[in-house]
């Protein structure tokens, strides 16, 4: 199936131009930023092939590049009823449909499939008419979707696969091939190096409806024959060691890393301190964690996972975006339930630092990154002013006429953006730029941000033309370890941003900095550069911008509080001045008064795609709404179904800030 990989597309392999570094025509050893998206789902993926998703591969990488895509939802001719189309276009991509269906979905549409009569098979048909109920599609989806929510031990694939799961299991192989020569004919392999696309998928381990989901990404066409989903690997260290021994250790020519998921959805699962077997963590583990999942999405499509408000790490701007719930499970169900704080990053990392305390290597020394998930084939999608809807865990917007109210559940969002440093665009410079950590993730904006710590940097670096040289030359990148500390200075770093200049001004520049004090862990923000009170608005009627910002930030800070004893962290957070929000955007539009509106639109906004017999919990007493009236509501009555101006008070912020977070320098004491 893979002969003759290396040349896919229209290229036969004697033609292909070598993907080594320094073939681009605008390289630049000091390194160059490029935006991207590691986080997208196609028609191949089962959550959106049921949500409605008819656009293929071949239009996520089109859509990237500037092309204009299709949207459900589709008449019964097949007529796309929307379309999309991104502002400007990506430098690199890789699409990561779900791994564990990807057969499922071929026997299930080919004829000539050992499978396709099976009951199962039937059913998916089924629910793929246009005449089908939205009741009917839902139970399906569950039914088979669900499995993903068994515990490890009972992971299976479904009936419908055959014995030994033999069917779905040759048939996702020859789908996976499909995927590697997608990204193969997408890759722009001239000197001009305009598109890069990476072979890639998701594993989507959802225990109890936790969210431990990994994107796993290989460097070239080299590759894995078997994409190994939850089905085939229910651990992640089972994950981990496969892609090691059937690519790193295999062939000097495959390389692969793992992408977390955002944490936030967990139950606090994702850093627990406990191996598969329930054992505490081994040195092995540690080293192997550290080593292929160099990196972490910090923020997407359904939420961020920096901190949680109220949270010992926590600080003023951890509300943003913060989801109210837990697990995949309850966000799909919309049922308030309270996130975990030991499922964000900022836990993550203060635990990471006493686990290498203790075995020598930090198993979550994540640098960050950011992403859409999006379900609907569009990567980098994430105007607020033009949001569509992303799917997966929100709205399918699959059935006509749409759904009344927004295209997406208000809670979510449209998700952020991979930024990296590198030499290049091109395959071999963007992967090492993730793998050493060099990246920093957006909520949308391409504001532009560096940051370099050392030891000794001069004071008036922000006006030196060779900032990043005298960066590199002088200490290391978002994403390095500081060297052993010279005499008795302290760490000093150098931070620059540039606006977006499609997006708002910039507000300021933070350092977050977390530290060990013996085993208690500690966390502090500082402001650095810009300034926090500068008056700056958004009128949410019109959502027009208020107030002065700045084009660029720049200064170099020395930490004031630093004791070489304690292991310590530091990353830097870019704010800009407040804009609107999606939901805002839309509340905009339909001129409604956010004043004048009632308890109904509360009562609605649970009847999405719901069981009719689904209770009104959003009036429970602790949200301080009328008792009398939510008894008094008939939750099955389609007349509470309103339209989206009518949600949009509901409990999310009006105006957001906008913002960038970069990957952690980290210091590490003698030991």
């Amino acid at each position: 199936m893979f002969a003759g990989l290396v040349g896919c597309g229209s290229d036969s392999p004697s033609t292909v131009v070598p993907d080594e570094l320094g073939r681009c025509a605008d390289f630049d050893a000091l390194r160059q930023v490029y935006w991207g998206d590691t986080h997208i789902h196609t028609e191949l993926s089962f959550d959106a092939n049921m949500q409605g998703t008819r656009t293929s591969q071949a239009d996520a990488y089109a859509f990237a590049r500037g092309e204009t895509i299709p949207l459900q939802p589709y008449t019964a001719e097949g007529t796309a009823t929307r379309s999309a189309a991104i502002d400007r276009p990506l430098d690199f991509v890789m699409l990561s449909d779900h791994a564990e269906f990807l057969g499922t979905l071929k026997v299930c549409n080919d004829p000539a499939a050992p499978g396709y009569d099976a009951t199962q098979c039937k059913e998916y048909r089924e629910a793929m008419q246009f005449s089908a109920t939205p009741q009917f599609v839902r139970d399906f989806f569950v039914k088979i979707n669900g499995l993903l929510n068994f515990p490890p031990a009972e992971a299976e694939y479904p009936a419908l696969c055959g014995p030994d799961s033999a069917d779905c299991v040759a048939a996702g192989m020859d789908v996976w091939g499909g995927i590697v020569d997608a990204a193969e004919a997408a890759y722009d392999r001239s000197d001009s190096c305009s598109f890069t696309a990476f072979p890639g998928y998701e594993w989507s381990g959802n225990p109890d409806g936790r969210n431990l989901h990994r994107n796993v990404m290989f460097k070239n066409e080299k590759v894995i024959d078997l994409p190994y989903g939850y089905f085939d690997a229910p651990y992640a260290e089972g994950l981990w060691a496969r892609l090691v021994a059937e690519c790193i250790d295999a062939s000097d020519d495959c390389d692969v890393l793992t992408i977390a998921h955002n944490s936030n959805l967990s139950d606090g699962l994702y850093f627990d301190d406990k191996m598969a077997d329930g054992q505490p963590l081994t040195t092995e583990y540690v080293e192997l964690r550290n080593a292929i999942e160099p990196v972490i999405e910090i923020y997407q499509h359904k939420g961020a996972s920096e901190c949680l408000p109220g949270a010992a790490t926590a600080d003023e701007l951890c509300g943003f975006e913060t989801l109210p719930f837990s697990n995949l499970a309850t966000t799909n169900l919309e049922r308030i339930t309270p996130p975990d704080p030991n499922g964000f990053l900022r836990y993550a990392y203060g635990e990471g630092m006493k686990l290498e305390a203790d075995l020598g290597t930090n198993p979550f020394q994540y640098g960050v990154t950011a992403a859409t998930d999006t379900h609907i084939s569009a990567p980098g999608f994430v105007a607020e002013d033009d949001f569509k809807g992303h799917g997966g865990a929100g709205q399918p917007n699959r059935f006509l006429p749409p759904p009344p109210g927004f295209p997406d559940v208000e809670y979510l969002s449209p998700g952020g953006l991979t930024a990296v440093w590198a030499e290049e665009n091109a395959r071999g410079a963007i992967f090492s730029a993730l793998r050493r950590k060099e990246t920093f993730g957006t909520s949308g904006p391409r504001m532009v941000v560096r940051m370099f710590g050392g030891w000794d940097y001069p004071n008036d670096l922000c006006d030196a033309q060779d900032l990043a040289a005298q960066g590199d030359a002088g200490g290391v990148p978002m994403g390095g370890t500081l060297a052993p500390q010279p005499a008795s200075s302290a760490p000093t770093f150098v931070v620059s941003a540039m606006q977006d200049a499609t997006s708002a001004p910039l507000q300021r520049i933070q350092i977050v900095k977390g530290w060990l004090d013996g085993e208690d862990y500690q966390v502090e923000v500082y402001d650095i550069a810009g300034d926090a009170n500068n008056g700056a608005s958004v009128d949410l009627d019109t959502c027009e911008r208020q107030g002065e910002g700045f084009g660029d930030l720049c200064n170099v800070w020395q930490d004031p509080d630093f004791d070489p004893a304690q292991r310590a962290y530091y990353y830097a957070r870019v704010l800009e001045n407040p804009s609107c929000r999606w939901t805002t955007w839309q509340c905009s539009a339909a001129e409604y008064d956010c004043n004048d509106w009632d308890y109904a639109a509360c009562a609605a906004r649970k009847l999405k795609f719901l069981p009719s017999d689904y209770t009104c919990d959003c009036c429970d007493p602790a949200a301080g709404l009328n008792q009398d009236f939510c008894t008094a509501v008939d939750c099955s009555d389609p007349g509470l179904l309103t339209a989206a101006e009518e949600r949009c008070c509901y409990q999310v912020e009006p105006a957001i800030q906008e913002r960038a977070w970069t990957s952690p320098i980290w210091y590490q004491p003698p030991s």
